[in-house]
Formats: C-alpha cells, structure tokens, sequence
C-alpha cells in the first residue's frame, strides 16, 4: 500500500511509494500526518514508522490536466463496474462473463469513442445489443453516460486505507467517497 500525498493545503494530490514519503519526511520537505508504527523502516542507526499520509510543506500549483481520455479502467469505475443494461455488477457475472465497453452509437454507424457515447456492458448484454441502438433491440439504459469529474475519475481508481479515505473526504467531501467504495 503506497503512502497518500497531501498538498500543504491538504489538497490529496496522489498515493506515492512509502520510501518516497519517507525521504519527502527525512528530508524536511513534508511532514508525517498519519504513520503506521507497526511497519517500520530501518537503516543502520535509525528506525521510522512507515508514513500513511503525508503533508507537502510547501504548496505545489498543480496545473488542471487535460481531458481523461475514455479508458475501460475509467469507464468501469465511473459506471461503477455495473453493466448499465441490466444493472449487474461485475461480482454478479459468471465465469465466461465480464465487463466490456458498448458503444450506444456503435462505431460502425457513425459513433465515436467520447464519454457520452460509451457505457460498461456485460458481455451477454453487449452481445445481445450487436451493433444496433439500444432502442432497436428494446434496451434501455439505466443511466445518461456523461464526462466524469476529473477528481472522481483519479480517486475511483486507486486503493486506498480507511485512515487515507478520511483526508479524501474532508477536501472533497462525501461524492468522491461514493465512488472509490466499489
């Protein structure tokens, strides 16, 4: 499990390996928020408890990034690894089963890869629909495919421990929470 980086306006910013928290911490540059002493790391004259969280002391501007592109590891966690046809989640499917990326305009009739126009399907459900519309072989979607906020889309993709899920929510509140919980 890797160590949650806070900016020193206690912004989350990213999960970082222990031994770069750890030197971030030993250098100075940041300060230990939550450490677990049970795990400690070692050197020849010195022992430290293994950081769990830790807080820039400098605040770093980090600049909004570009569009996330449309990639099955983001698509499944913002439908929230349900197929959006008949709602099953991805521990429901059976052993010839999994989750895939439907297009509702497939691409052979003109659509494209964009985030309003792909959905997560189970492959039984993506079979069924071929390459027609939902309406066209009498299924509905469950819920509108919309761009995911590029926060949701960061944290619903890592692991992270209950003490790290706490600073998660008090910077961004319960929403994140709601989805990093799959």
């Amino acid at each position: 499990m890797g160590c949650l980086a806070l900016n020193a306006s206690f912004e989350p910013l990213t999960i970082i390996p222990v031994r770069r928290a750890l030197r971030l911490v030993i250098d100075r540059k940041a300060e230990a928020l939550e450490v677990d002493e049970d795990r400690p790391f070692r050197s020849e004259s010195a022992e430290f408890p293994t950081p769990v969280v830790i807080r820039l002391v400098r605040y770093v501007h980090v600049p909004r990034r570009l569009r996330r592109q449309v990639t099955n590891t983001f698509l499944f966690a913002r439908d929230r690894y349900s197929c959006q046809y008949c709602g099953k989640h991805r521990r429901e499917l059976g052993h010839r089963e999994s989750l895939t990326r439907d297009h509702i305009v497939p691409l052979s009739r003109g659509g494209d890869n964009r985030w309003t126009n792909v959905v997560t399907a189970c492959s039984r459900c993506n079979l069924r629909k071929g390459s027609r519309i939902p309406s066209e072989c009498g299924m509905r979607l469950l819920s509108e495919p919309a761009e995911p906020n590029e926060v949701e889309l960061v944290w619903a993709v890592r692991r992270v421990t209950p003490i790290q899920v706490r600073y998660i929510r008090m910077f961004y509140g319960e929403e994140v929470l709601r989805l990093i919980s799959h």
